[in-house]
């Protein structure tokens, strides 16, 4: 995995640097012997004890600049940015799960939104300590199949000698639809030639481009598609598949050990934005999303809002059920994917997320 090859460098180079630093220690101490026995037999005392004294300065300075300092700086940044979260925070985007867990072991996030089988797969690196899955948002695969013709009388035995751009291997949304695919009786790669080498970003753009007969795409892009004639959604994967944890949100156990209180505070939001999705209106949740869809009209967002509560895909509590954890690794399975079970508590902590709804419960 690219995670494990990411923090093995970093590691690389901090353990290069100190043992340059232990190295050259030793070597100077091994000097000063020397240098000691041939200024007792007339050398300059002074230049002597300069001599040994200035190298061993100079590379505890490099040391201190190398290793020492960008921690503490690092530190400190984090600190602040503790001291000033507040409304209305920039929430950044990493481009896929596998950008996600790198920025949030590498200490650059303190949590993170991603498919919860990236956690799986590092659990299975063997990791001493690994990031938690701490909530859950979506609880079924969010992506619609477009093929190029609408089909209101679309089956998936139509898809037998076709070619769909799925994404990534190891991603869910490629291994939930080889999932839905064996389930309709099709085997990937011999029945349908699923397309593996187009970036998640880049599937839509691929697809206008010619590639493919279809793809999976999520919202709101699978209903632009439809609007502006680009493609047709003819079947929603996230119904065949079942219900499973699609994403969640992990941080590290350091986070969840030595700040417990700004878990809990992050959780509560997500909460409270789980129960608006739910109550509120398909026009105010669209209004509420606009500034994340810039490219799309309220219109646009208001037919997603209704289209993802009506397939029942939104968590309505952070809380995640053992039952959907175990599909998750059913899927992962079938996919040839899963180097072996993680058990539930190994990787899921719901004890905030419990904490949370508990409160919500005993205002009401």
């Amino acid at each position: 995995m690219k995670i494990k090859k990411l923090i093995a460098s970093v590691s690389a180079a901090f353990a290069t640097a100190s043992f340059a630093a232990v190295c050259a220690m030793s070597a100077f101490a091994e000097d000063a012997t020397q240098a000691n026995s041939s200024t007792s037999s007339g050398g300059s005392t002074g230049s002597a004890i300069l001599s040994l004294v200035l190298p061993l300065v100079i590379m505890f300075a490099l040391l201190y600049f190398i290793a020492i300092k960008p921690q503490k700086k690092r530190d400190r940044e984090m600190k602040e940015m503790q001291d000033s979260l507040q409304v209305g925070d920039e929430i950044v985007t990493g481009g896929g799960s596998d950008k996600s867990m790198t920025a949030l072991i590498a200490g650059d996030a303190q949590f993170a939104l991603m498919g919860p089988e990236t956690g799986v797969y590092v659990v299975n690196e063997g990791s001493a300590s690994h990031p938690m899955v701490i909530g859950q948002l979506t609880k079924r695969d969010g992506s619609y199949l477009v093929g190029r013709q609408a089909d209101p009388d679309f089956n998936w035995e139509k898809l037998r000698g076709k070619s769909i751009i799925g994404g990534r291997p190891g991603g869910m949304p490629y291994m939930t639809l080889n999932y839905v695919l064996k389930k309709h009786g099709l085997t990937p790669g011999v029945d349908v030639d699923v397309i593996s080498n187009v970036q998640f970003n880049l599937m839509g753009g691929a697809f206008e481009g010619g590639t493919g007969d279809y793809v999976t795409l999520f919202e709101p892009t699978a209903t632009l598609f439809e609007r502006n004639g680009s493609g047709h959604i003819v079947a929603n994967v996230g119904l065949e598949s079942g219900e499973v944890p699609y994403t969640t949100f992990m941080t590290m156990p350091e986070t969840l050990k030595n700040d417990p209180e700004l878990v809990t505070s992050f959780l509560r939001a997500i909460y409270r934005a789980q129960v608006f999705c739910w109550s509120a209106s398909d026009a105010e949740v669209a209004k509420a999303m606009k500034a994340s869809f810039p490219d799309a009209d309220e219109a646009t967002l208001e037919i997603v809002a209704k289209s993802y509560r009506a397939t029942d895909s939104w968590m309505k509590t952070p809380i995640m059920t053992e039952d959907a954890f175990t599909r998750l690794q059913d899927i992962m399975e079938s996919n040839g994917e899963l180097k072996a079970r993680v058990s539930f508590k190994e990787l899921i902590d719901n004890s905030f997320a419990e904490k949370v709804v508990s409160e919500s419960n005993k205002k009401k």
